[in-house]
């Protein structure tokens, strides 16, 4: 096969969801008109999303709910989806994940299911290329990552930022598939919340966990920066999942089966 048309690129980036996203192909087609219509109809899959679910839009399901979480025996199939998934989330990291009692924007607290729902919405809607075999993908959801590339291709390579030094990796992964997510206060600050207080989480900088799924890799890594301290020792027992940590001190850690170690 010619390498040239093999590895022929192409992007969109889209301000959607309060943050850029990003969709990078390889492929013979990606200058097509067919494949940029299967990117623009995941991007409005995303605004959509960000309609029903936004606690920052009054108009929006959970706006309306003022902060009360939706009845799942009344709520449309995709609300249902995200409510069951937030408690299967609290079970899973024995409370860390909360999204029952989280600050709102309008003032208090309430349900706020945000750092599941991107995770969950990118990887639902990655399905409108789902059926492309000779195409590999890379979705950016504001630095969290989807990838997929076909066989004996070249991976993906993903930077690891260092939340002190802006510009400044701390690691660059090559991945060929699954996830990469970051969770912590470079960006927003210390936005994260130990449900145990109610207080902002501070012990950990950062947390950058890879998994095969992009919601379980955001959710394990935001439980992570809310569990602090012993969140290295927690993350090294979940299957299938590796991560690299940056405590309020600077140090970095990793669990034994980071890939970039």
């Amino acid at each position: 096969m010619d390498l040239t048309v093999e590895l022929a690129r192409r992007a969109w980036v889209v301000q959607v969801m309060g943050l850029p996203v990003s969709v990078h192909l390889r492929g013979p087609g990606v200058r097509t008109d067919a494949v940029a219509a299967r990117v623009e109809r995941l991007f409005a899959e995303l605004r959509e999303v960000d309609a029903t679910f936004s606690t920052w839009r009054p108009e929006s399901v959970l706006g309306r709910l003022g902060g009360r979480m939706p009845d799942p025996a009344t709520a449309a199939p995709p609300v249902r989806e995200v409510v069951e998934l937030c408690e299967l989330a609290r079970a899973r990291t024995g409370g860390r994940f909360d999204a029952r009692r989280l600050p709102l924007p309008s003032g208090g607290v309430g349900f706020d299911p945000s750092g599941l729902v991107k995770g969950w919405a990118v990887g639902r809607a990655a399905r409108w290329l789902g059926d492309l075999p000779d195409h590999d993908v890379c979705l950016n959801a504001g630095g969290d990552v989807l990838l997929r590339t076909g066989a004996d291709r070249p991976g993906w390579r993903v930077g690891i930022e260092d939340p002190d030094r802006s510009g400044r990796l701390l690691d660059v992964l090559t991945r060929h598939d699954g996830a990469v997510a970051t969770s912590g206060t470079a960006r927003r600050g210390a936005h994260i919340v130990d449900p145990r207080t109610g207080r902002p989480a501070t012990a950990l900088r950062s947390v950058t966990v890879v998994g095969p799924d992009l919601l379980w890799a955001d959710v394990y890594a935001t439980a992570a920066v809310a569990r602090g301290a012993d969140a290295l020792d927690w993350l090294a027992t979940l299957d299938g999942h590796e991560a690299l940590l940056v405590d309020a001190t600077g140090r970095v850690r990793a669990t034994p089966g980071w890939p970039g170690r």
